[in-house]
């Protein structure tokens, strides 16, 4: 029987859009949750709330940007290389803010002081605006294009990440994950906190919608033509952002609207890859030194051996992730004596 070949760096191309796709959707909610921690919760006890609502996952979810950097890094280490080196400072302020996050969600309630715990909520909240932003804006430089070397080193400084496109993809994402915040909120708080968590979910969704036509149409003008390959996909984001709203307005389909928020950010992964493939990232201005997924891919007896491995590897952290979920399903509580 023939063999039927398999295109290894394809394959690893996709699976790293897995891993990220998955990031995006579990720590997206915290980072939502951690957006709208400030402006849903008013009391001591309703800010625990919100803290005890992703309390038992926060650590687990972060998790998943680990497998998805590393397998870049042993897949296609010249991209990891280039991307890296070019975003190195912005990838400092996001390290800084998740270990400051992470503090925060710690040492919160450490003290009875209501000085302390203003601090460490503002610390907490800030901390989880600059990831979602960074992470956007990273994203957008990625399908512009980045200035490189036939080498592939990349040759821009800090200011020109900084371009419209990809501060508009930087918006698109706060909003995106502001909603998805609020989706997970409705879903494990009750009263006030489930009723502002709504609202705001709704206001992020208009925004959403609005910073998605204008990236649309800066990216329209900077390629000059429409992306046909990529309207299939962008329009399963479309109708699951639509679905979002309307389940997020009915009682008792706050769990199905969380779903349908998911299904937009994974489909908003899946039209970044249609954008891109078959470059990993593209060279701005000059197509030709672009990273593309075979040319940049490790050797196929190293991804045949990561594949084994993550075929091995992420059903059990699949499986890890499901059990925690359904464990700690149900409505967030308030323990007194050990709250946040």
């Amino acid at each position: 029987m023939p063999e039927i070949p398999i295109d290894l760096p394809t394959v690893w191309f996709v699976l790293i859009g897995v891993l990220i796709a998955g990031y995006v959707v579990l720590d997206g909610f915290d980072l939502g949750a951690g957006i709208l921690h400030l402006f849903v919760a008013r009391t001591d006890r309703e800010r625990r709330t919100v803290l005890n609502s992703i309390g038992p996952v926060w650590d687990g979810n972060e998790v998943w940007l680990l497998p998805a950097g590393g397998a870049l890094f042993a897949a296609f280490p010249i991209v990891y290389a280039t991307v890296f080196s070019g975003f190195y400072l912005a990838l400092i302020v996001l390290l800084l803010a998740l270990i400051i996050r992470a503090v925060s969600l710690e040492f919160r309630s450490r003290e009875a002081s209501p000085a302390w715990r203003r601090a460490w909520d503002t610390a907490f909240a800030i901390s989880s605006f600059l990831p979602a932003l960074l992470l956007g804006v990273a994203i957008g430089n990625v399908v512009r294009g980045l200035p490189m070397e036939a080498s592939g080193d990349y040759t821009g400084g800090l200011l020109g990440l900084l371009n419209p496109f990809s501060l508009t993809v930087g918006l698109l994402s706060v909003a995106l994950l502001t909603a998805h915040g609020g989706a997970w909120l409705a879903i494990k708080t009750t009263g006030d906190v489930q009723a502002r968590a709504k609202v705001a979910a709704r206001w992020a969704w208009l925004a959403a919608l609005v910073v998605w036509g204008v990236a649309g149409g800066i990216r329209f003008l900077e390629v000059g033509e429409l992306e046909v390959g990529s309207l299939a996909i962008g329009l399963v984001f479309l109708v699951a952002t639509v679905g979002f709203r309307l389940l997020l307005g009915r009682p008792g389909r706050e769990a199905t609207a969380f779903l349908a928020s998911a299904l937009s950010l994974i489909a908003l992964i899946g039209l970044v890859g249609s954008v891109l493939y078959p470059n990993m990232v593209p060279a701005l201005g000059e197509p030709s030194r672009s990273l593309t997924i075979a040319g940049a891919a490790s050797s196929e007896l190293t991804l045949s051996v990561m594949l084994v491995i993550a075929l091995i590897g992420m059903p059990l952290v699949i499986a890890y992730t499901a059990v925690i979920y359904w464990h700690f399903r149900g409505k967030t509580a308030v323990d007194e004596e050990h709250g946040y």
